[in-house]
């Protein structure tokens, strides 16, 4: 009945209460330790990675006061069986509707094949565990061969792109007053989101907030359980309209902070919902310049990839489709589609196009896949992921990749010369050093 059940293991002072799926498989001493980060939401939390030999044993919290403090939720810290499971460690090629091993030479020809196309008639898509230095190589690659339908917005979001095409403000997608400014604010609304679901530890600091500080939380969405009092006011994003009591507490409020989810942004309506949201901040007083700055409008995302891919701007370019489109009427209309780490939508909406999976995981994406190209995971690669705050972070190397899997940037790298468009950096420092000359967002690991 806990996301967070797993930290008493971490609280008993003698070992009593002990990891199950940890228990008698190894020593402490006799374990690799390695400080990352975790990436199964949007957080960011610090983790330690226990390793021994190829595998990982455990995953632990690392102390990170103004992210996770020091706890961790259960996803994070129990996902680690599955990283030696259903591992795609060698490329694959679909012939006669059934999934055949290749050398990666034969897999990297029939990918190149395919991006010689029409690019008009190619996509590209972004998963949640996608990392920066994979989506920037793709987005170079695909670019400079005129390919303009990327995304990483999979459930339709409107995130990053105004209607009318204009890029919106790094400000107007990320949780501006941070998971630790929580504490500050005297008044939560929360539009469309389920924190207890999508950042369970931020959802024990609201708590928190809510015992200690009395903080006043609203609810505008599906009505849940999330371990604490609040005003629920409308199960539609129309409550916007019309806060009830709650819009006396968010004015009287010093700081109040209003948090908008992924979900709440989806569909023809998203946008709406986000700008009204917005417009609320600035009238209630949640977004303030001056001698007390409190910037209290933020989106909470569910997805590690997804600020990043922002950032980045892996993003529909001009003239192309959105993930929406590429998902939906317009479906018939791409003969390939790229998925990187896809496995989040339903496959039979790609239609009869032929679809390149790049991934670490044998799941949906793969089956779908006519051509397979293994990936390292998480904890087998060092990637720069940006948590829903925007926090620059980084995952470290724990274990080797599983037998020919290679990191994303690379095979986009490989694959480039054979398109004839060849990518400027050889190695994992050049091309982030380019991509801290583009973006200077990505310059300050913290």
């Amino acid at each position: 009945s806990s996301e967070l059940s797993g930290n008493v293991i971490d609280l008993c002072p003698v070992g009593a209460l002990t990891s199950k799926p940890y228990a008698f498989n190894a020593r402490p001493w006799e374990l690799r330790k390695t400080e990352s980060i975790d990436v199964m939401d949007a957080m960011g939390s610090a983790i330690r990675i226990d390793a021994k030999g190829a595998g990982v044993m455990r995953i632990l919290p690392r102390l990170s006061e103004e992210v996770n403090e020091e706890w961790l939720s259960d996803k994070s810290r129990f996902v680690w069986d599955g990283l030696s499971r259903q591992r795609l460690d060698r490329p694959f090629i679909r012939e006669n509707g059934k999934l055949r091993p290749a050398g990666w030479n034969e897999a990297l020809t029939v990918a190149a094949e395919k991006l010689k196309g029409d690019a008009s008639k190619i996509a590209a898509l972004a998963g949640d565990l996608a990392n920066v230095e994979g989506m920037k190589a793709a987005k170079d690659l695909l670019t400079s061969l005129g390919v303009s339908s990327l995304d990483c917005r999979l459930s339709g979001q409107s995130l990053g792109v105004a209607p009318s095409g204009d890029k919106l403000p790094r400000e107007s997608y990320i949780l501006n007053p941070t998971l630790m400014g929580v504490e500050d604010a005297d008044a939560l609304l929360l539009i469309g989101t389920n924190p207890r679901l999508e950042a369970a530890v931020w959802n024990a600091r609201i708590r928190k907030a809510w015992l200690w500080n009395d903080l006043k939380v609203g609810a505008i969405g599906e009505a849940a359980d999330l371990t604490f009092d609040y005003t629920h006011i409308s199960s539609s994003p129309d409550g916007l309209k019309d806060l009830g009591e709650f819009s006396d507490v968010l004015k009287n409020a010093n700081r109040p902070m209003i948090v908008v989810g992924e979900d709440a942004t989806r569909g023809a309506s998203g946008y709406a919902t986000l700008k009204a949201a917005h417009d609320l901040a600035l009238e209630c007083g949640a977004i303030v310049s001056g001698e007390e700055d409190w910037a209290g409008f933020g989106v909470l995302h569910s997805a590690a990839s997804r600020v990043g891919a922002l950032d980045l701007g892996f993003l529909p370019q001009e003239g192309g489709s959105s993930a929406a489109d590429i998902l939906g009427s317009k479906s018939e209309g791409f003969e390939t589609v790229v998925l990187l780490g896809v496995d989040e939508i339903p496959m039979d909406q790609l239609g009869n196009a032929f679809v390149i999976y790049i991934g670490s995981h044998g799941d949906a994406g793969a089956a779908r896949a006519d051509l397979i190209l293994p990936a390292p995971a998480y904890t087998e690669q060092s990637g720069t992921y940006v948590n829903t705050e925007g926090r620059v972070q980084m995952t470290t190397v724990a274990v080797q990749p599983k037998g020919d899997a290679k990191p994303e940037w690379s095979i986009f790298r490989a694959l480039s010369p054979m398109v004839g468009k060849q990518l400027p950096y050889d190695s994992l420092d050049q091309l982030r050093a380019q991509l801290r000359e583009e973006l200077p967002v990505f310059a300050g690991l913290s």
